[in-house]
């Protein structure tokens, strides 16, 4: 495919979902929290998998991150309110502060912009530590204020259920996309070789994200993944 054609996709694969999850919250179909944690999900896979679009120029890598870039600039300008978008503040925030996304949010652009640069499709490292953020730390959110369940005797915050959330979302979010990636052929198979280090990167990145410490789960995560990965790969 055109490259440019992938990244005007690419584009409007994101902006989709997020407007979509932006307007549920507003319209009070789902809470903030919840749509909060919807989009930390589910935008990084949809995000991966439009690298499949992409050809092998060696300027793909820094069309794709535009897509971040842009994305992550505008959550800056709102959370600095330089940008008026109410129904962004209310899909993104715990309490309806746009400050609280130039911290979650923000980063979570960051590490994706660095992670498509650095990584691309040249090592499953980048696209393991990113989806381990976004199916784990997502889902553990979700059990953990879902299920009740002891909390962590290191960290009061956090619960069994949420860490049991971490580790199978990060887990099969991270395996189903690599899978996709094997049999596209862009990572030589098989596919079962890879399954034991994806293991050790998801249960170390749970007792990571267990710690407590607030809104830099997605930095500490990500940079877990990522020196894990250069060890098991």
């Amino acid at each position: 495919m055109n490259p440019f054609l992938a990244l005007i996709i690419t584009f409007a694969v994101a902006l989709i979902e997020l407007r979509l999850l932006d307007f549920f919250a507003h319209r009070g179909w789902i809470e903030s929290r919840l749509s909060r944690k919807l989009i930390h999900i589910l935008t990084g896979p949809l995000f991966v998998l439009c690298w499949l679009l992409f050809p092998d120029v060696w300027y793909a890598r820094w069309l794709a991150a535009l897509v971040p870039f842009a994305i992550t600039a505008q959550f800056a300008l709102i959370g600095l309110g330089i940008m008026k978008d109410e129904a962004s503040v209310k899909a993104m925030s715990r309490s309806g502060d746009r400050r609280e996304i130039l911290r979650g949010p923000l980063f979570y652009g960051i590490v994706f912009v660095v992670m498509t640069l650095v990584y691309w499709k040249t090592s499953p490292i980048g696209m393991l530590a990113l989806m381990l953020m976004c199916g784990g730390d997502g889902l553990a959110d979700i059990l953990g204020r879902g299920l009740q369940s002891p909390k962590l005797p290191w960290s009061k915050g956090k619960s069994v259920a949420g860490s049991l959330g971490m580790l199978l979302g990060g887990w099969v979010l991270a395996a189903f996309i690599l899978l996709i990636f094997v049999l596209a052929g862009v990572f030589p198979g098989p596919f079962s070789g890879y399954l034991l280090p994806i293991t050790y990167i998801a249960l170390v990145g749970t007792l990571v994200e267990s710690l407590p410490l607030k809104d830099v789960d997605n930095i500490t995560v990500t940079l877990v993944a990522v020196l894990l990965g250069h060890l098991l790969f």
